[in-house]
This record gives C-alpha cells, structure tokens and sequence, in this order.
C-alpha cells in the first residue's frame, strides 16, 4: 500500500480500471515546489532554462519514482500545449526509436522526444498509465463501462473551449468500440468557481448564454473594484456541459479546488512558480 496521500475518485468505473490524484504531499522537491512536484524535467528541450524547470532534476525523479510505486503501473507523461490532441498510446514505446534503453532505469521518460506533445491520452494497454499534470486546470479520467480503454485529458478553459473533452471521448470511443452514452468520467481536483476569475473573452469563447453555447449560469459577473468588468468561471461545471452536449451523462466530480487549499494542492493562480499534481488512469491485466 502506498504511503503517498492519493486522491481515489468515486466513481461507477468497471473492475480492472484504476484511477488517482496525487495531491502536493509525500514527495522530496524543495519550497517552492514542496513535496511533491512531478512535472518531469525533461518536457523543456534540451539546453532550455524555464521557470517551471527550476525544480531539481534528482527530486522530480524520486517523486516520479514514488507515484509509479503508488499506482503500480507506468505513467506516461505529456508535453501539454492547451491544445485538443489526443494521443494513442497503444503506439507508445517510449523513445522515437523504439530503443526502451532511452528509459531510465525506472522506466521514466527521459528525453523530450518521448512525451507526446497532445493534451488528452488515450491506450488499451495494461502497462502504462494514461497520465496529465495540473495545477488549477482540469483532470479528467475516462472510461467505458467495460473498462475495454481508458483516457485521461488536461483541460484548461483554452483546452475545454477548443474541445479536448469532445476529442477525448471521440478517442476513447473508437478504442473501446462504444457510443458516448457509454462513457463514465470523472473530473479532479481543479480551481474552483469562487476563484476563477476570468474575462470576457472566456465567455465569449464558450457562447456562453448563445442557443449553441454553455448556460450563462456559469458564470457569476465579479466586477473588480475600479469597475473593470470580470466573472468567477466554473470550470468544472463548463466541463460537465460540454461533456453532456456529446452524450456523457455519467460524470462525476472531487468537487476539490486547488486555489484554496495551499497545504494540500499546488496552484499556478495562487502561487505562480509552483508544482504540478498528477491524475492518472490504467486498466489492470485480468
């Protein structure tokens, strides 16, 4: 059993699928990354030097390590661009060469070239893990109700509004073989509709309150106090709606928000220079 804090969804997933959350906690990285950071080092190329790439290599390793431990099975990591693609990682083998020496000794991704650059995952292996990293952006897992694939998608609102849930199901739907109506999710910890504050633009990138867009409801209109207009944003909500315009009537959710519990999540709005937490979803061999 794993002595790591997991965030376990509850959920009608089928047996054999398993899914968690990690949280900030149980890992080795240094304030302000504390404890523990696994956004890996190598999603910056090489030779780059970036904010987020100021943690320790030798830290973020040993914290990848320990959530491989605790959910038994590879994650495989994404370059996320807030984009809508999907990768398939029934063709992943770690490496562009197909050399599984590239891995390290953990079987951890090493190099650039072996993190797909996609958003959303999707695989019907047994020995990988589907797996996205956020810190205030949305983790949405996937399945269908006979566990035949999984999926796991990053959803900011850029991401949501551009339709990486939409092209996840899609995904998920031609790898198990199966209509949307028989997909369940499942939504993560994420910052909440108290502290979402967005612009205009947001609402206009969902149509929000148009006959094709998401309710306006979702929205709570939260002037500044010079009067510049702003709106507290509900992410997961925005989720649940466009989710529900394909056909996923089973979605359910941590109701957790990153933004305002600091000594459990890490958050980008909150903090800047920050973590990444980490959701992922496996099937189990049978």
């Amino acid at each position: 059993m794993s002595s790591l804090p997991l965030i376990i969804p509850d959920w009608p997933a089928p047996g054999g699928v398993g899914a968690a959350m990690s949280t900030r906690q149980g890992g080795v990285s240094k304030a302000p990354f504390d404890s523990l950071n696994l956004r890996p080092a190598g999603l910056d190329a090489p030779g780059a030097t970036t904010w987020e790439s100021a943690d320790l290599a030798l830290h973020i390793a040993q914290n990848i390590a320990r959530w491989h431990e605790a959910i038994g099975v590879r994650p495989v990591f994404l370059r996320q661009v807030h984009g809508c693609v999907v990768a398939d990682l029934d063709q992943f083998n770690g490496s562009p060469s197909g050399d599984s020496a590239a891995l390290d000794t953990a079987g951890a991704q090493t190099h650039p070239t072996q993190f797909p650059m996609a958003d959303a995952a999707v695989t019907t292996r047994t020995d990988i893990a589907c797996t996205v990293l956020v810190a205030d952006c949305l983790p949405v897992l996937f399945t269908d109700r006979r566990g035949r694939a999984v999926a796991a998608a990053h959803a900011g609102w850029r991401g949501l509004a551009a339709g990486v849930l939409e092209a996840t199901v899609a995904a998920l739907c031609r790898a198990a073989a199966c209509a949307p109506e028989d997909v369940v999710a499942w939504i993560g910890a994420s910052i909440g509709p108290s502290a979402f504050e967005v612009g205009e633009d947001v609402l206009q990138a969902f149509g929000a309150g148009q006959p094709r867009g998401v309710p306006l409801s979702l929205f709570v209109h939260a002037p500044r106090p010079d009067g510049s207009p702003r709106w507290k944003a509900d992410l997961p909500g925005l989720a649940r709606a466009r989710l529900g315009a394909v056909g996923v009537a089973q979605v359910s959710g941590s109701g957790l928000c990153t933004a305002s519990d600091p000594s459990r999540f890490f958050s980008f709005r909150r903090d800047g220079l920050t973590g990444r937490m980490a959701a992922s979803i496996w099937r189990g061999r049978t």
